[in-house]
């Protein structure tokens, strides 16, 4: 079939050669296309990571308060202290406070360096369970953040 298109061999090294200055510049757009839409995707999907890890730092914080208040129930003020909760170092949490009661404890987990504008927090509140000391939580965020939760926390 190719010998039917070439007339000479000068045409046919014309059909064979690569691309034309338009194509390249066709495949270069449609690249950049791809990569406007998709950065921002990944960029929300790493800071949902990190922020995903602030709750698993939350979750130590739940088995003290569920501790405490088995041994402690009548607890009326928790704190850090009382629960016998230290933070453990972390690049994405940079404080957890306890507080509120044994009947509705709250756990206020604060976030860092997760490349969000401003730092997601993370609000988690326990509602006793009625059987033997272990707790509902319910997990919601402040300072607008929703977007940047884990599906979880979303209202």
């Amino acid at each position: 079939m190719l010998n039917l298109l070439c007339k000479n061999s000068r045409s046919c090294l014309d059909l064979i050669m690569g691309f034309t200055l338009i194509e390249l510049m066709i495949v270069i757009a449609i690249i950049a296309i791809i990569l406007t839409l998709g950065l921002p995707i990944y960029s929300n999907y790493t800071i949902r990571a990190k922020v995903g890890e602030a709750l698993s730092v939350g979750e130590v914080a739940k088995t003290a308060i569920t501790e405490t208040c088995k041994s402690e129930p009548y607890i009326a003020a928790l704190t850090n202290d009382r629960a016998d909760y230290i933070l453990e170092a972390s690049n994405y949490v940079k404080t957890v406070d306890i507080g509120g009661s044994c009947t509705r404890p709250v756990i206020t987990i604060t976030t860092r360096n997760t490349g969000a504008t401003i730092a997601p927090v993370l609000i988690l509140t326990g509602k006793p369970n009625s059987n033997g000391g272990r707790f509902s939580w319910t997990c919601t965020t402040m300072n607008g953040q929703n977007m940047l939760a884990p599906k979880s926390c979303r209202c």
